[in-house]
């Protein structure tokens, strides 16, 4: 970074402070994750300057031969990995290509079915303010009390909706996903299935939760969560797809461009190709295994301290806790965990009677301290310091009324920031963390 400390010390020093930061807290947001340094390479790399318009031999800007293979080589990448016929490697987020995909199969008005935010779901499931609630006739499913797909449900809704397109794969979902049971039930209506994988796709090509790919039409995912690539998306056709829509491909390419997009982001692309390399490794395969591992003893500890799992616990990467028996909100729970060096992201929860901004849960997950080396044991000591965390503002519930709560958030915030037990727990945090190195 000799360039840029001479350019612009101010980033640089802002740089600096983030990477400082990352090697002193346990990152255990689920979506977030450590790329490798090949990774970070490719995403830093001359393709920054190169204008791609189009898609590989089908330019509207010269001079891509070495764009054109890269962008080749990054789908070639994907299909082996996925086992599919058709891929998209240019949606530059997980937002944009869920709308590709509608904007791609739906006109304005067609009716679309996911799960609700609320329950797992996400924007572009079809929340109202969202995009896909807003152009197409949005209904939505919801989980069961014990926090499980409903399947009956489900297809009780659908038979009735009539969607043309049913989304499954969500976000904040910490079971196994039947697939198979959404491919009957989307079959059943004449309805595009499409599977979000944007959490699991790495645990998908790592064996550890089972492929969509045999039952639904399109897939999306994003690329840097389980999958440790660049921030970045892609979309992917399986047989059964075409064998619903042999136009599918096509529509989706004209979906991206013209429809969302200008050019892609070329060193995106290379990127994402260099971390599809990378999940297909053996030591991949070891990585994604040991992400569930994780989750799952770190479920059964935080048990042991009466925490509230969300369906009980995980089969995957991820952890879904209700905070209301602890008596304390999402929201605080979060910083407090943050102040004691533990970064979880503050989380809905079936059937929360609390605003999106103040919820009752949090959810956190094990890819990005997997990818640092924790193992099995590392997760009790885990557990320990957020049962202490949490303990800390246990009884400290959120007022329900409005500008009441404004205030009592601005108060109890400072209170936390100084509080002797979580600024220790930080330290511990820090020295344990230094065992661990980022890549």
């Amino acid at each position: 970074m000799k360039a840029l400390i001479k350019t612009d010390p101010q980033i640089y020093k802002l740089i600096k402070d983030e990477e400082k930061r990352q090697k002193e807290v346990l990152e255990m947001i689920p979506s977030e994750n450590y790329t490798s340094k090949a990774v970070m390479e490719a995403l830093g790399s001359v393709l920054t300057n190169k204008y791609s318009e189009g898609y590989p031999r089908r330019r509207y800007y010269q001079g891509n031969n070495v764009i054109d293979q890269v962008e080749s080589l990054a789908q070639d990448r994907a299909k082996k990995l996925f086992d599919v016929p058709y891929v998209n490697v240019q949606p530059l987020s997980g937002s944009p290509a869920n709308a590709a995909v509608e904007f791609a199969i739906l006109n304005p008005g067609d009716t679309l079915m996911g799960l609700k935010l609320a329950f797992g779901g996400h924007l572009t499931h079809g929340l109202p303010l969202n995009l896909s609630g807003r152009f197409f006739r949005a209904v939505q499913y919801e989980l069961a009390g014990d926090g499980s797909l409903d399947f009956e449900a489900i297809e009780k809704m659908a038979l009735k909706e009539k969607p043309k397109l049913i989304i499954c794969g969500f976000t904040a979902y910490p079971r196994i996903i039947d697939f198979k049971k959404f491919g009957q039930i989307a079959d059943k209506v004449g309805a595009y299935l499409m599977a979000d994988i944007a959490h699991i796709a790495g645990l998908i090509v790592g064996g550890a939760h089972p492929s969509p790919v045999p039952f639904v039409h399109i897939v999306t995912t994003t690329t840097h969560k389980t999958l440790r690539g660049p921030r970045g998306a892609m979309i992917m056709v399986t047989e059964k797809g075409l064998r619903k829509d042999p136009d599918l491909p096509k529509k989706i390419d004209s979906a991206i461009i013209p429809g969302l997009q200008g050019g892609p982001h070329d060193n995106q692309t290379a990127a994402i190709a260099v971390s599809l390399y990378e999940a297909g490794l053996s030591s991949f395969k070891k990585y994604a295994q040991q992400v569930v591992k994780n989750a799952q003893i770190l479920a059964s500890e935080l048990l042991k301290y009466e925490f509230s799992l969300v369906s009980g616990g995980t089969d995957n990467h991820l952890i879904l806790i209700d905070l209301r028996n602890k008596k304390v909100n999402g929201a605080l729970a979060a910083f407090a965990l943050e102040v004691a060096g533990i970064v979880v992201n503050k989380n809905g929860v079936p059937f929360d009677t609390m605003p999106p901004f103040y919820p009752s849960g949090i959810r956190l997950g094990t890819p990005a301290i997997t990818t640092r080396g924790m193992k099995e044991k590392d997760m009790k000591r885990i557990a320990s310091w957020m049962n202490q965390a949490i303990e800390e503002v246990a009884g400290k519930e959120m007022p329900k009324e409005k500008e009441a709560r404004s205030k009592y958030w601005k108060a109890i915030r400072k209170e936390v920031e100084k509080n002797k037990t979580l600024l220790q727990i930080a330290e511990e945090v820090k020295v344990f963390s230094q065992e661990f190195p980022i890549p």
